[in-house]
């Protein structure tokens, strides 16, 4: 199982990015997938979670209507489109296969991608 982020950077904000993550050594379809963020001296959190179907997500309070996440499993991408982005916002960004950490038995993180807003 490999997961690689991609699309982090420097923006301002109020600005956007969107950020990938590329799945391979298992069937995409099969999964829910999450995208997790963690800023320096806090705790890693949910930022925004898709179903396997891609019928349901989930978003933390602090994202939603500016967050979207999104799935393309014949190009085994998953999306997070990030607009309006806010200085908080500033953390590393982890893909993760799973709807939750609470609700899955095996782990698989990716790298990690930089997110950085400035003011």
């Amino acid at each position: 199982v490999q997961l690689v982020e991609s699309g982090g950077g420097l923006v301002q904000s109020g600005g956007s990015l969107r950020l990938s993550c590329a799945a391979s050594g298992f069937t995409l379809s099969d999964y829910a997938m999450s995208w997790y963020r963690q800023a320096p001296g806090k705790e890693r959190e949910l930022a925004a979670a898709i179903s396997s179907a891609g019928v349901s997500t989930k978003y933390a309070d602090s994202v939603k209507g500016r967050f979207t996440i999104a799935r393309d499993d014949a190009k085994n991408t998953v999306y997070l489109q990030m607009n309006s982005l806010k200085p908080e916002d500033t953390a590393v960004y982890y893909c993760y296969r799973g709807w939750s950490i609470a609700t899955t038995v095996v782990h698989y993180w990716g790298q990690g991608t930089q997110v950085t807003v400035s003011s």
